[in-house]
């Protein structure tokens, strides 16, 4: 289940062999709208490195690695982090920006951030094109995970000619359209999971880095990384035959989205909402959520809870572990740790505040080897400060005449008498989100605390389902 990294360092030939074998690839309108499609084109910029000192009649040749885009007006750009390969060991990365009327300019950036364990980078092009005579836009980032056959596309910019590209030339603009068809986990070598999206398009290399947007929303929600290896299966409606394709694969966006916010850098997205309650507390609200797959190597079903702190600029300052055993542990924590939140609010002012976070792998087994419901003591060393947290859960049923895995997100608000007083599904797949709002009402919680008093608190739960 390992996707073809098309990495950025891949030579120029190889490109070409691919236009080749695919045919060529002109511009396909997604929209009736040119405006909206030219404003997504002038977000996306090449990622390249110049061969020559000085410009001829065709500008300056250089070589091409893959796609970036821009996030924000400061010039800010997301890619995936192996487009960037062949300048770790030394080399400026340009990019080419589009400019009214004419062709595109250099331009240079600088590697601000990498996260290559989920194979993300940001640069940032000084000074930004933004503020000068070019062509440019940005996209909005969402956490939204779109659910299958919802529609999306790619959009990339290649040049024309990949055996002797120039920045005069004018590129060839993919817009690809298709529907989600998959996700899978992935990890890299000894790294942590990633989760991908996985979307019935063939990706040539040099899409890498290119932004997967929404149809819908026109938000991005992927980021192109490959073509996925393993043969999918995949059904597009009840009475349609099913096809069996090798689908392109975009990394979720969600991991910009944390390594954004792990270097304090602003992005245009709307979180992801969740309803409003009258009062002074308002708990953190979470902005970006990943699940992880349930360890292949689980015997039994397991659960983790832990207790964070969310600072005031939503991010997780503090992970405490209540409990939770291997193999279920780190892939948990590795996921956690990429989340972002909005921070709470207490009488108007941005204040920390604790959250419980609770992640059940319910044990698929039928019938059941072990008990469903699980008691805790949370021990005299937890009545300080802590996050509201379960004394007493209850395992979810796997939903008969269901065949997938798959994971529910809810968001409950606790009172300081430690019961439930609202919840939201933030990840609703059914018949999976049926069966865990069942179970969830037999849980119960000790309410949080803060210096030893009782005060609302809030426990985002996390219910990772594997077949039987």
């Amino acid at each position: 289940m390992i996707p073809i990294r098309l990495h950025g360092g891949i030579a120029a030939i190889s490109l070409a062999i691919a236009l080749i074998i695919l045919g060529p690839l002109a511009a396909t309108p997604t929209s009736e709208n040119p405006q909206v499609d030219a404003a997504l084109l002038a977000s996306v910029c090449p990622v390249v490195y110049p061969l020559d000192e000085f410009p001829t009649e065709r500008g300056y040749r250089y070589l091409f690695f893959g796609n970036a885009f821009f996030i924000n007006e400061e010039g800010y750009l997301v890619t995936a982090a192996h487009v960037l390969n062949s300048f770790r060991d030394g080399g400026q990365p340009y990019i080419l920006v589009s400019t009214p009327g004419g062709p595109r300019r250099l331009q240079k950036t600088e590697l601000v951030a990498e996260d290559l364990e989920h194979d993300v980078a940001i640069l940032r092009a000084r000074p930004s094109p933004f503020i000068g005579q070019h062509n440019v836009a940005f996209v909005s980032l969402s956490a939204e995970r779109p659910s299958l056959g919802k529609r999306v596309m790619a959009v990339s910019v290649l040049p024309s000619d990949p055996t002797d590209s120039h920045s005069s030339d004018a590129p060839t603009e993919i817009h690809s359209q298709g529907q989600v068809v998959n996700y899978q986990f992935h990890r890299e070598s000894e790294g942590t999971d990633s989760e991908l999206l996985l979307f019935n398009q063939r990706v040539v290399s040099g899409q890498s880095g290119s932004p997967v947007l929404s149809t819908d929303s026109r938000e991005v929600v992927g980021i192109v990384i490959g073509q996925w290896l393993r043969p999918t299966l995949i059904h597009f409606g009840s009475a349609a035959k099913p096809v069996v394709t090798s689908p392109g694969a975009a990394l979720r966006t969600h991991y910009a989205i944390a390594l954004l916010a792990r270097h304090g850098i602003s992005w245009h997205a709307d979180p992801v909402p969740v309803a409003a309650h009258a009062g002074s507390f308002s708990p953190p609200v979470p902005v970006s959520l990943v699940t992880t797959s349930y360890p292949a190597q689980a015997l039994f079903g397991g659960e983790v809870v832990l207790d964070a702190l969310i600072d005031t600029d939503g991010r997780i300052a503090e992970l405490r572990v209540v409990r939770g055993t291997a193999p279920f542990l780190q892939p948990v924590l590795d996921a956690v740790r990429t989340w972002t939140f909005s921070p709470a609010q207490a009488g108007g002012e941005v204040v920390q505040a604790r959250m419980g976070i609770v992640v059940q792998f319910p044990q698929s087994f039928l019938p059941k080897l072990a008990a469903r419901e699980h008691k805790y003591d949370l021990g005299p060393e937890d009545s300080t400060s802590q996050a509201a947290l379960p004394v007493s859960t209850v395992e979810p049923d796997y939903p008969t005449n269901t065949v997938a895995e798959d994971s529910v997100i809810l968001y409950n608000r606790i009172n300081k008498q430690g019961r439930v007083t609202s919840m939201q599904v933030l990840r609703d797949v059914e018949p999976f989100t049926a069966t865990t709002v069942a179970a969830l009402k037999e849980w119960q919680f000790a309410p949080g605390k803060e210096d030893g008093v009782n005060t609302d608190s809030a426990v985002l739960v996390v219910i990772t389902f594997r077949h039987p």
